[in-house]
């Protein structure tokens, strides 16, 4: 614990010893009141004060007592100062105590963790945009390199399976930034009114709220209620769940517990769906039947109704569920597109588009009043003269970036819908070459669900009503 006082020890490993024993007890007196409350069980209805929160344990902790009673500190310091070699898992478990116990005072419900996830967009974006500015090939070299290193980690941690919050941190920090700099600095310049303001504004407004909107739960698959055997209440974390990214914080969690039957029901089950070919429609991981066009994401580890495809702009997280029986994506982050969410998603990324390019417009209009708009992104004299147009012509070319891979990704979305198709569907069926390809892929008909132009899209619009319906029975099967 010297490091906490900026203390340096001699060598010796008795000395060592002797001030690590005294610190500890210092540390102890110190925060003797935290402590006591870190170590109290919650209990179920318990409320939580702001700054208080459940720990991995299960216990109720405090967010000052963030270096109080932890042993995977103190055996790392202890080994520090005795100049022995760590343990293979000490930084890894390090890690996970202190992105547990990062948190923030709420107004309910506890402290609130902080992911990590989330810092380097804020302080990264700002950087390389100022550093962008100061010249025309740095502004090559970052505004290249900035996605190349974004769909990397997009790559990686898709791969990997990784939850985090870096891109929906990224794309919330560069609205609010890139909205920020508008106040800042192109409209102080002048050329924008305060109508053209008020509609940056209502469209940047009108994008969050629909962002708000798509969080919504995407359709999970739920039990049927022939199946449900019994329903289990978790003040902490579940057995079966990793403890690193759960936190209830004292909120009861209901997991839904179902079977497929027992004895010779169950094996006469598993041979007609074995001899229809439909044993995909049994989730071993969730525990329920999936109805038709329904899909399990290995991300979020849930069956959602009609998956499209899983979405890292988006999170959603449950204090309560009853949705699924493994109930994996609770306090997990990101969320999948889904029978429920789609056309929120729809929305979201055309309210975005639409508000990007206008404010695209005006900020070219503002510092390069003479060239034309479809021009002024190519070449515009005289703007890295004032750092303050140049950096605003820098960010509207990383406004342009983002704005190019969300069209993409949006005109795609539309080509689905038209012919009744999911992300999911079109992948599954350009790998084993059941669909019509047309365009060099851009579209994709599997020809399965169609129902004309006008019939795909109205059942797109409206598919969202009746999802409580409960999943087919386990007795659908056969």
């Amino acid at each position: 614990m010297g490091w906490l006082l900026g203390i340096n020890f001699p060598d010796g490993d008795i000395v060592s010893r002797g001030l690590s024993r005294r610190l500890k007890t210092f540390q102890a007196d110190w925060l003797s009141v935290m402590k006591k409350r870190a170590n109290e069980v919650l209990e179920p209805d318990e409320p939580l004060c702001c700054c208080e929160f459940v720990d991995l344990q299960g216990g109720r902790s405090h967010v000052a007592a963030c270096c109080c009673d932890c042993e995977d500190l103190d055996d790392a310091c202890d080994r520090w100062l005795k100049k022995e070699p760590q343990k293979a898992d000490s930084l890894s478990r390090l890690v996970t105590m202190v992105s547990d116990r990062l948190r923030v005072p709420w107004f309910w419900g506890g402290a609130r963790r902080v992911d990590l996830s989330v810092l380097p967009p804020m302080l990264l974006l700002p950087v390389l945009l100022h550093i962008a500015a100061l010249h025309f090939l740095l502004g090559m070299v970052v505004l290249t390199a900035l996605p190349v290193l974004v769909l990397w980690y997009y790559y990686v941690t898709h791969r990997k399976k990784g939850r985090t919050l870096f891109f929906l941190s990224l794309a919330l920090f560069s609205l609010g930034y890139m909205y920020y700099l508008f106040l800042t600095e192109v409209f102080p310049r002048g050329g924008v009114g305060l109508t053209q303001l008020g509609t940056v504004t209502l469209g940047v407004a009108l994008t969050l709220a629909s962002l708000i909107h798509t969080k919504r739960e995407p359709g999970y698959v739920r039990p049927h209620t022939a199946d449900v055997h019994s329903t289990v209440t978790y003040h902490s974390s579940p057995p079966d769940r990793d403890p690193a990214h759960t936190s209830l914080n004292g909120v009861g969690q209901e997991v839904v517990l179902a079977n497929r039957g027992s004895g010779s029901e169950q094996q006469g089950q598993g041979v007609e769906q074995r001899e229809s070919g439909r044993s995909r429609k049994w989730c071993s991981l969730c525990r329920v039947v999936r109805p038709p066009r329904a899909g399990h994401c290995r991300i979020c580890g849930v069956c959602v109704l009609r998956l499209d495809h899983h979405c890292v702009c988006t999170v959603y997280c449950l204090s309560v569920c009853v949705s699924c029986p493994s109930c994996r994506h609770c306090g997990r982050i990101n969320s999948c597109v889904g029978q429920a969410n789609h056309c929120s998603f729809l929305s979201t990324l055309l309210l975005f588009l639409l508000t990007s390019l206008y404010g695209i417009s005006l900020v070219l209009r503002s510092v390069c009043p003479q060239q034309n708009l479809l021009s002024a992104l190519l070449y515009c004299p005289g703007v890295y003269n004032q750092y303050s147009s140049a950096l605003c012509f820098t960010c509207a070319w990383y406004s342009s970036i983002v704005t190019g891979g969300l069209l993409h990704l949006l005109v795609l979305q539309l080509i689905n819908v038209s012919y009744n198709v999911t992300e999911r569907e079109v992948r599954t069926a350009l790998r084993d070459k059941t669909a019509r390809s047309h365009y060099w892929g851009l579209v994709v008909d599997t020809g399965v669900y169609s129902h004309g132009f006008r019939g795909n899209w109205a059942e797109f619009l409206t598919m969202g009503e009746g999802l409580h319906t409960p999943s087919p029975s386990l007795t659908d099967l056969v």
